[in-house]
């Protein structure tokens, strides 16, 4: 015989029923002799078994009152062979009464004798485990807790017919399998490693949540709270794991809702703080789209109608085409879909049937929550850009109005390659809530970027011309507006040839910004070039500039005016509360020109000074705005020692010294603009 062939021989594992009902044996004889008394006989009736065996057992255990009906019951098992089961009143040694549960049988051996074997337990303790089992058994039948049994091996012995249910698996189709095999798609290498815990640690295993699918709703995910007990018998035998299974789908859906809502607050209440930082119409556009990148979608554009970028009117007829500036887009790490899409700046050109110009024509939202191959031609500009977008994944599509004060500026354009969900309307109502708070920071941006072109074309306008020698001077000068985000100022610089051969060099800067500081400036620079031809003192003519910026509603402006004489080889200066020009000279460090200050134009009531400094062929002098060296992080000293240390070493074409200073000093995100004015002295004709 083969190894394993043969019967396994090796004992069976106890059982604790037996020693919890405390079944005690009794054997008779025919006469109705005791002749095998057991312990749990002894403890059940009081008597040893040297106190039993041999006695007629109706003699000491039962009643007179009972003794013939007992006679009757045990000829009828002897002789008929029936087996009788009840409860019987037995008397015990110490004279007490007890309803034991008897099971009567007749047992026969190989000589043929006849024997009466009587199986005996306590009626409390068999009634008392009898309620417990029904109890049990009514209880895990109607919960509605899906409960099951699985044995050492993790396989299904017995399911309730709740976990029937949930699962969607009769409950024949459980026994003897394991989880994976019933219930493949849920978390199952999870519960498996659980259960193997607990039955190896005997540390129950309480509400431990997992997400799947099972048979009874195959296109659904749902979710459990799933317990885990070691089942032991009363030897500590381990039997098994009980497994209890709540469905809580409704409150995790509940908090994926909830946590949902959270992040579109906490998404709104970033997008507040982020968009909008500054008056930069790019930059604000920007801001949009890195907020909705990649938390509502993988690409996000911001587009803008170029009609609404030139301050025309935005209206599209049915059959019109959409005229669109790109000015932000942002992506995550979908560099196809970002190919596909307008670069900001660029101007093109989208047919009528294309979705967003649907989107800006009817200034309602377009959705497609699963985007076709046939969809894709409707969303990009063009055939190779519908490629790109096919090859990028794009399978959800999203656009919404940008609309302000009624009008309909353009459309925040989204897309989802990477992101697995489709979009949905809770999706479309952040992604509105977003367009509109950026809508209204879109729409300011615009307008001040219009207002700031304005002035500056006016401010440019105002500016002169001058030729490259006039007199006996070589001049170079430049403007440079403020950043993006500020307005334009009322800094200017003229220019102005004189009778013999003289020439007025003019620095200003009107304080304040915009049209009214560019306006002021231009009539300013208009008074000084009709009193600079009256030859007067410059001193004399800072007074008449006073009198006339007195008369100008809230303007203040601070100016230096200075007149070259070539004959004489010199400069006579007079300042108005302007920061002092540069003089540099052949060998020598450049220096700070120490001229009486005096008050800005438009004060009043302080006298002016003229001051004469020498001005000898190749001599420099260098006249600028407050923009060029005030900023809010360093010392004003600190930034003149700075222009000095720039102006130092040889002489360089002044054109090259503009750009050098401008390019150092001018910081981009400077809040003032600069007039620059750099003359050298030349030899005399």
């Amino acid at each position: 015989m083969a190894e394993g062939d043969g019967p396994v021989h090796a004992p069976a594992r106890p059982s604790g029923l037996l020693d919890v009902l405390r079944v005690a044996s009794v054997v008779l004889d025919s006469e109705g002799r005791i002749v095998l008394w057991s312990p749990q006989a002894e403890e059940l009736f009081g008597y040893s078994a040297q106190d039993a065996l041999g006695e007629y057992a109706a003699r000491i255990m039962v009643h007179e009152q009972h003794v013939d009906l007992v006679v009757k019951l045990f000829a009828d098992v002897m002789g008929t062979g029936q087996s009788w089961a009840g409860a019987f009143p037995v008397r015990r040694k110490d004279g007490t009464t007890r309803l034991v549960e008897f099971r009567n049988m007749r047992l026969l051996d190989d000589q043929g004798q006849v024997y009466a074997l009587g199986l005996c337990a306590d009626q409390s303790t068999v009634h008392r485990l009898e309620r417990d089992v029904a109890l049990s058994t009514r209880m895990i039948a109607q919960s509605p807790i899906g409960l099951a049994v699985l044995d050492t091996e993790l396989r299904y012995v017995s399911v309730n017919p709740a976990l029937e249910e949930l699962n969607g698996v009769p409950a024949e189709e459980h026994l003897g399998r394991t989880v994976r095999e019933v219930v493949p798609r849920m978390d199952v290498d999870a519960l498996e490693t659980a259960a193997r815990r607990v039955l190896e640690t005997g540390q129950p295993v309480v509400d431990q949540s997992t997400i799947g699918r099972t048979p009874a709703d195959p296109h659904q995910d749902h979710a459990w709270s799933i317990s885990l007990y070691r089942l032991e018998n009363a030897f500590g035998t381990v039997l098994g794991v009980a497994v209890s299974i709540v469905d809580v789908t409704e409150q995790y859906r509940a908090g994926i809702e909830a946590e949902a809502a959270r992040r579109r607050l906490a998404m709104i209440a970033d997008a507040s703080g982020r968009i909008g930082t500054t008056l930069d119409l790019d930059r604000t556009a920007r801001e949009l789209a890195d907020v909705a990148v990649p938390e509502l979608a993988d690409v996000a554009a911001v587009d803008l109608l170029d009609a609404v970028v030139q301050g025309r009117s935005s209206s599209l007829g049915p059959a019109e085409a959409a005229v669109i500036r790109a000015l932000a887009v942002q992506g995550y790490d979908s560099a196809e879909a970002l190919e596909a899409a307008d670069a900001p700046g660029q101007v093109a050109r989208y047919a009528p049937d294309r979705l967003v110009t649907e989107c800006v024509r009817s200034a309602s939202a377009v959705m497609l929550p699963e985007v076709k191959d046939e969809d894709l031609p409707r969303i990009a500009r063009s055939p190779e850009a519908a490629e790109l977008l096919g090859r990028a994944g794009v399978h959800s599509y999203l656009a919404v109005p940008l609309i302000a004060r009624g009008e309909v500026l353009g459309a925040l354009d989204l897309k989802r390659t990477r992101n697995p969900l489709p979009f949905t309307e809770d999706d479309l109502l952040l992604a509105r809530e977003l367009a509109a708070r950026a809508a209204v920071q879109i729409d300011n941006a615009r307008w001040y970027q219009s207002a700031r072109d304005t002035a500056l074309t006016l401010q440019r306008s105002l500016l002169p011309s001058h030729p490259p020698v006039t007199g006996g001077l070589e001049v170079a000068s430049r403007y440079q507006p403020a950043g993006a985000t500020s307005e334009v100022g009322g800094d200017w610089f003229d220019v102005i040839g004189l009778d013999g051969g003289k020439t007025a060099l003019v620095v200003g800067d009107v304080m304040g910004s915009g049209i009214p500081a560019a306006a002021a400036m231009g009539r300013l620079r208009t008074a000084t070039n009709t009193l600079a031809s009256l030859d007067l003192d410059p001193a004399r003519l800072l007074e008449h500039l006073d009198k006339i910026t007195a008369g100008l509603e809230q303007a203040i402006a601070t100016c230096v005016y200075a007149v070259h004489d070539p004959r004489l080889r010199q400069c006579r200066i007079a300042n108005a509360g302007h920061l002092p020009p540069v003089r540099l000279r052949a060998g020598r460090p450049p220096e700070l020109l120490d001229l009486p200050t005096g008050v800005p134009l438009g004060v009043g009531g302080v006298a002016f000074a003229t001051t004469t400094v020498d001005l000898e062929p190749g001599d420099r002098l260098v006249f600028y705005t407050d923009g060029l060296v005030e900023t809010r992080r360093d010392s004003l000293d600190d930034r003149l020692d700075t222009l000095l240390s720039l102006l130092e070493g040889p002489d360089r074409p002044l054109e090259e010294v503009c750009d050098l200073l401008l390019r150092t000093l001018h910081e981009p995100d400077n809040f003032d603009d600069v007039a620059l004015l750099i003359a050298r002295a030349t030899a005399p004709d």
